[in-house]
């Protein structure tokens, strides 16, 4: 089995180094308000978001077409005038929302009746489900598995939780309860859980934190908990979350332990246990571990110095030493320690460039939103805005993905954005999206929802298959035939990931304020909270919603509907009517007495387009991918018979779409024409004078959603196709 896997894929770099109770939720208030200390008005923005700069510096000024407005860049100017909102937004309770439609439905209903049970059964045969038995004394064994193995049990209940929350299952839930009574039998009566450590290395405990991934467990552990809770009502795991969390509590923090992360992630899952208990001491200890980050010296050298350096362990079927990690992605150059694969390097506060590993980094900032959010700390918020815009500008692919490179499973320069060794894992896309929902809920700007989407429908349901039983970890952007999903990995991040996010999509696409509900995502379904209505649409294939009010409000409310970035216009009626509502930071916005039965409908253009790259991004110059509405496309050669690597688009040619139901469970292809480069005879040789050739053609082309692609069989695969000047 071959492992896609930052850690598992330092390869030769590591051997160079050296080798209970059942009651319905009720959430918790605080007496502090949100953003207490934060002032500002929310500002008002009018026609099209999002235009990028037209300086491209450090490259050369060159005039962007307003078709590559793409939805995940930011303009300087709108985010200088950002300002978090006095009051939040708020996602819907997952209970609240029913989804309805031919693309998220399948999914969800896929990934309920196949993809946990695939993940369940791989927990079970690869032991990380038996780990909780063994350390809770029920089960004779050893230790198996990476040391992080307790995380993909906890994100495989989370998953569980949210699809019981959409539809009580019986099955589901009793593999649940048995898992969740094995976890509370493994934890020590001082809170403490973690099996690895438990099992294999107690005298490590909280001593290893680069590496060891305790509070990256713990974090799923929380978020699992608040899941479990909200879904069902049971407090069974929840309680194992709070005992720990005290745990790590009267463990870590000032005058107590020195503390912080190697990978993040406690941050996100403390603030979550925060807001399900009302507990302050979890929202202060998830701002702690935040401000420990770029101290020096770092936390993890002191935390290196003291580790005995002939010490080993076993990682992934070899045996290293406790130092070799460090020594691979801190010590690269043996005179400096330098953690910013961990985002350790400064500051939270003072970071201005997204760096080192991708997930890891998408965690953390998710986490400082968090914590701005609950504090009103404006320092995080400038922060996490000064980085989403590097990351929006410089660092992501057209496809919400991120991350080029397999050596850190991140970050390398800007602009560096290669198509064919892309690693972009599936795990990251999911943290641009969950980064960009908090951001989103701090600012009530759309820009963030057009991250989110961007990622939701293409970097992020491309990771898995559309049975729901084979993965990818990295997912690239050119492939010439060999890449395939697969049914497990040695380190299965993505495929637990998958498996909790796909589930809670209803969390996106909808937000309330004290005023309002607000439509980031337009997906067929049904809301009971806030305004109730029901939208009716075939979006990503269509433009067309309609949004039909479910009861009368008791009071003036408003409803405001995003208009999407990538939108060449947008129009509305009401009841019938045309009505022009005022936009405010991209969110139309309607507020009025309702009574049941309102219409409102909306109309978004949804052209096919052509996106061309900033120059800087080399492997793209030439090139133009296809989008249409939210959908990047790709073309595969099962559907064309020319070979991909010929083909050449005109640059303004003649594309069209259409709905095709029997295609990849019904998708909207897009088909036109290309000319072909011709095919030349080089005979062995490696260099030749420039000769004139005229193109060949032209042939037809299909190009399908990136999202669906490599469900048919291995094969040629293109986002970016050459264009002709």
């Amino acid at each position: 089995m071959k492992t896609r896997c930052g850690a598992a894929n330092l390869g030769r770099s590591l051997l160079k180094a050296g080798r209970g109770q059942n009651c319905r939720p009720q959430k918790a208030t605080s007496s502090e308000g949100a953003f207490s200390t934060m002032r500002g008005s929310s500002g008002t923005r009018s026609g099209r978001r999002g235009r990028p700069p037209q300086d491209w510096s450090p490259v050369p000024q060159c005039s962007l077409r307003r078709i590559l407005s793409l939805s995940v860049i930011l303009s300087a100017a709108a985010l200088a005038a950002d300002t978090p909102r006095q009051h939040p937004l708020t996602s819907l309770p997952v209970t609240s929302v029913r989804i309805d439609d031919k693309f998220w439905a399948p999914r969800i209903e896929i990934n309920r009746t196949h993809t946990l049970e695939t993940v369940h059964r791989k927990l079970i045969e690869t032991g990380a489900i038996q780990n909780f038995a063994i350390a809770a004394g029920r089960a004779p064994g050893k230790f198996r598995g990476p040391f992080w193995s307790d995380s993909d049990v906890y994100k495989w209940l989370e998953g569980n939780s949210w699809s019981l929350a959409e539809r009580r299952d019986a099955q589901l839930e009793a593999a649940s309860d048995e898992v969740i009574a094995s976890i509370a039998a493994a934890q020590m009566p001082d809170g403490y859980l973690d099996t690895y450590f438990q099992l294999v290395e107690p005298e490590l405990r909280w001593k290893y934190l680069a590496f060891g991934h305790e509070m990256f467990c713990a974090g799923h552990m929380y978020e699992a908990a608040t899941a479990h809770f909200e879904a069902t009502g049971k407090r069974t795991l929840l309680n194992v979350a709070i005992k720990h969390a005290d745990h790590v509590d009267a463990y870590f923090g000032p005058g107590k332990h020195d503390g912080q992360p190697g990978h993040e992630e406690i941050e996100l899952g403390l603030v979550k246990l925060y807001r399900a208990t009302g507990e302050k001491r979890y929202l202060k200890l998830a701002a702690y571990f935040l401000d420990q980050r770029g101290q020096k010296p770092s936390l993890f050298e002191r935390e290196y110095e003291k580790l005995d350096p002939a010490r080993t362990t076993e990682f992934l079927g070899r045996t290293i030493t406790f130092r070799t990690l460090q020594d691979a992605l801190f010590r690269k150059d043996p005179s400096r320690f330098d953690t910013q694969y961990s985002q350790d390097h400064l500051p939270v506060r003072q970071q201005d460039k997204v760096v080192g590993h991708a997930v890891r980094a998408m965690y953390l900032y998710s986490g400082m939103a968090d914590v701005a959010g609950e504090m009103g700390d404006t320092g995080l918020f400038e922060a996490a805005t000064r980085l989403y815009r590097d990351l929006t500008t410089k660092r992501i692919y057209v496809t919400g993905g991120i991350g080029p490179s397999v050596e850190n499973e991140g970050f390398t320069r800007d602009y560096d954005l290669p198509n064919e060794t892309a690693y972009q894992e599936t795990c990251a896309s999911i943290g641009v999206a969950m980064w960009a929902d908090r951001m989103l809920a701090l600012t009530g700007d759309a820009q963030y929802a057009d991250t989110m989407e961007t990622a939701l429908y293409n970097g992020f349901p491309a990771g898995v298959s559309l049975d729901g039983d084979t993965f990818f970890y990295d997912n690239p952007l050119y492939s010439a035939g060999k890449a395939t999903r697969k049914t497990w990995f040695t380190v299965p991040c993505c495929p637990t990931n998958v498996a909790r996010i796909m589930p809670s999509i209803g969390k996106y696409i909808y937000s309330q304020s004290d005023d309002a509900l607000w439509v980031n995502l337009y997906v067929q379904s049904k809301v009971t909270a806030g305004l109730p209505l029901a939208v009716s649409t075939d979006y990503p294939w269509s433009g067309a919603v309609t949004l039909k009010i479910s009861q009368p409000s008791t009071r003036e409310y408003g409803l405001r509907l995003r208009i999407p970035g990538w939108a060449g216009g947008a129009d509305f009626r009401l009841n019938n009517q045309p009505v022009h509502p005022p936009i405010d930071k991209g969110y139309a916005v309607f507020h009025r007495s309702w009574a049941t039965g309102d219409v409102i409908q909306l109309n978004l253009s949804m052209p096919v387009e052509l996106l061309e790259a900033n120059p800087g991004v080399i492997d793209d110059r030439g090139r133009v991918a296809l989008r249409r509405g939210p959908v990047i496309y790709a073309l595969e050669q099962t559907d064309n018979r020319a070979d991909l690597d010929r083909l050449v688009l005109a640059r303004s040619p003649k594309l069209e779409a259409h709905y095709e139901p029997r295609v990849l469970k019904g998708v909207a292809v897009i088909t036109g024409q290309a000319m072909l480069k011709p095919a030349g005879s080089w005979h062995d040789q490696l260099y030749r004078t420039t000769r004139a050739e005229a193109l060949e053609g032209p042939v037809n082309i299909r190009a399908v959603p990136y999202c669906t692609w490599a469900n048919r069989g291995s094969g040629k695969m293109a986002v970016w196709i050459e264009s002709s000047k």
